[in-house]
């Protein structure tokens, strides 16, 4: 039998995955939709989730309160250890998005945020197709999680099994 009832998620409601490093609230997943999943992501002070590109998935972020630096494109030199400083052949740079920028990035894009700011940064992300990013997350958040500074050879071989290529560290206070 075919349902005919949408999916009605309200303010506050939705799974909450949660450490010092992210706060994501799981508000659609791949079992109410087949094209993405839908997160709230609380971004803390501090946070860097480091410069990466993934080969199939492709993402959209609204930011709804605070700001955040983004890239979405590929730099004309991938170095290691910056990403803030990145400049596109084409001349784009990093640019700071403030509450009601969006960005969107296909696959293969080269991507990063971070929030430079002392304020959390809270931001609506959907990652296509669904649930990579979900099952990521839950392990992401484990982690980081576990205390101290984060343990970058577990990331790097999560990072590997949900199609993300890490072009520079993650980083969190």
């Amino acid at each position: 039998m075919t349902t005919t009832e949408g999916l009605l998620v309200p303010p506050g409601h939705g799974r909450v995955v949660e450490t010092s490093a992210q706060r994501v609230t799981f508000k659609v997943t791949g079992t109410h939709s087949r094209t993405a999943s839908t997160f709230e992501v609380e971004v803390p002070p501090g946070f860097d989730v480091g410069a990466h590109v993934h080969t199939r998935s492709e993402e959209l972020f609204y930011v709804l309160e605070g700001e955040l630096d983004v890239l979405a494109f590929e730099p004309r030199i991938r170095t290691p250890d910056n990403w803030q400083k990145w400049e596109s052949s084409s001349g784009n740079r990093v640019v700071r998005a403030t509450p009601g920028t969006v960005i969107v990035v296909p696959p293969g894009c080269p991507h990063a945020f971070a929030n430079p700011t002392d304020s959390p940064t809270k931001m609506f992300f959907q990652a296509s197709p669904p649930p990579d990013h979900e099952h990521y997350f839950e392990e992401l958040l484990e982690i980081l999680g576990s205390g101290g500074p984060p343990d970058h050879a577990a990331i790097e071989e999560l990072r590997k099994r949900y199609d993300i290529e890490q072009l520079t560290p993650l980083r969190h206070r």
